[in-house]
């Protein structure tokens, strides 16, 4: 069966997988003129198509800049699109989703299976590989699991770790954060991981800005970019299975890859704990180890009271002196048990934005800046920031597992 995992391969390497004209030939000269035509038809008695087209793009446009960890994709495409429209979305739900059902479907005739991405898939999970869909998230996942079915991957099927769409991812992969966002609603595998795609501006150079391994889908070789592996689904599997796995971690050493994972860790949070239960966000995994609000409570407070702080003393003074502190303690002492895990979670959300902006706004020379820690010794600032960062993926880690 092709969802079922062996030992044929020790080895597991995270795949992240595009979708169109990767897995799927999607012919996207003729698919978004289809797809265009059927939603405006699905919606010709509200929308005029002349108002339906600029609207659509100015919500595509919307999501592609977006990289706000506070809202989802599908949030920020409706405060655009609808507002365009003059319609509220209550209004409009049940013809969309009828779309989404019954039109959108047909459109499968402009596309095309690759039987030797078929092939490919089939093997990644023979071998013991993790499997993950990671398309552009423009879409809802009715959208993406129609086109799944028509590559010939079937989400009933394939058990794929993850399929990214816009209902539950904050950023797109022009922004380097989608690919850390989707490494932590993984739960930040701690296996070597791959980035395929056939795209170079969307799929691979954006992942490798922030220091993702890639693989470039493509039929010829005209010598473009001979630093990129790069091939077909036979030259990708053969450069898998010889391929040194410690040269397929994340390499998280650069400012754009620091920011990026900060980004996105308090949207992968959002999207692992939405809908949960009082009850589950005070559930402990085990005895004594932390529930999801003293998780929350925690990073808040290490964002609020250190991590800002620290950042600020550096950026103002001259190579200044950084404390250890015992954070830890704090769970006990401020009795996060008692506080409100989501409330927490939105206040992780505004303290990591002011942390985001005051990064956002660094000259390449201020990454530089000295500080001497407690601990660590002399450092630079984009160390003491990195630190933050392995600091969120350990506990993006313990959030995955405790849900």
């Amino acid at each position: 069966m092709p969802h079922l995992s062996s030992d044929a391969n020790l080895m597991m390497i995270t795949l992240l997988l595009d979708l169109d004209d990767t897995l799927l030939d999607t012919n996207v000269d003729a698919f978004i003129p289809a797809y265009f035509s059927g939603l405006s038809a699905a919606l010709a008695d509200r929308v005029a198509p002349d108002t339906m087209l600029p609207a659509l793009m100015g919500g595509t446009q919307a999501m592609m800049a977006s990289q706000d960890p506070a809202r989802t994709l599908e949030q920020v495409f409706d405060d655009f699109f609808y507002p365009q429209l003059g319609i509220p979305k209550a209004e409009l739900r049940d013809q969309i989703e009828h779309f989404y059902d019954e039109t959108f479907p047909t459109i499968q005739h402009v596309t095309g299976q690759r039987p030797e991405a078929v092939a490919f898939v089939d093997w990644s999970f023979a071998s013991g590989h993790r499997v993950a869909i990671a398309t552009n998230p423009y879409f809802p996942l009715k959208a993406v699991h129609h086109r799944m079915r028509w590559a010939g991957l079937a989400p009933e099927v394939y058990r794929f770790a993850l399929i990214s769409a816009f209902e539950g991812f904050h950023f797109t992969k022009e922004t380097g954060a989608y690919f850390y966002e989707f490494l932590g609603q993984l739960g930040w595998p701690s296996d070597p991981v791959v980035m395929v795609g056939n795209d170079l501006d969307m799929d691979l150079l954006p992942a490798l800005k922030v220091g993702l391994p890639v693989f470039w889908l493509r039929d010829g070789r005209d010598g473009a970019h001979p630093g990129i592996p790069q091939g077909s689904f036979a030259d990708l599997r053969r450069w898998l299975e010889q391929a040194d796995p410690e040269g397929l971690h994340p390499s998280i050493e650069t400012p754009e890859a620091v920011a990026a994972l900060l980004r996105s860790t308090p949207a992968a949070i959002a999207t692992l704990t939405s809908g949960l239960s009082d009850q589950k966000w005070l559930c402990e995994p085990l005895p004594g180890e932390w529930c999801l609000t003293e998780i929350l409570c925690h990073l808040r407070d290490v964002d609020v009271e250190v991590n800002l702080e620290r950042l600020r003393r550096v950026l103002a003074e001259d190579n200044p002196f950084i404390s250890a502190e015992d954070t830890d303690r704090w769970a006990e002492e401020r009795q996060y048990r008692r506080q409100d895990g989501r409330q927490a979670l939105a206040d992780l959300i505004a303290a990591r934005k002011e942390l985001l902006a005051l990064l956002d706004d660094l000259q390449a020379s201020q990454w530089s800046r000295p500080a001497r820690h407690a601990i660590f010794g002399p450092m630079t600032l984009q160390e003491l920031v990195t630190f933050v960062a392995e600091h969120d993926r350990i506990h993006v880690q313990q959030v995955w597992k405790t849900v």
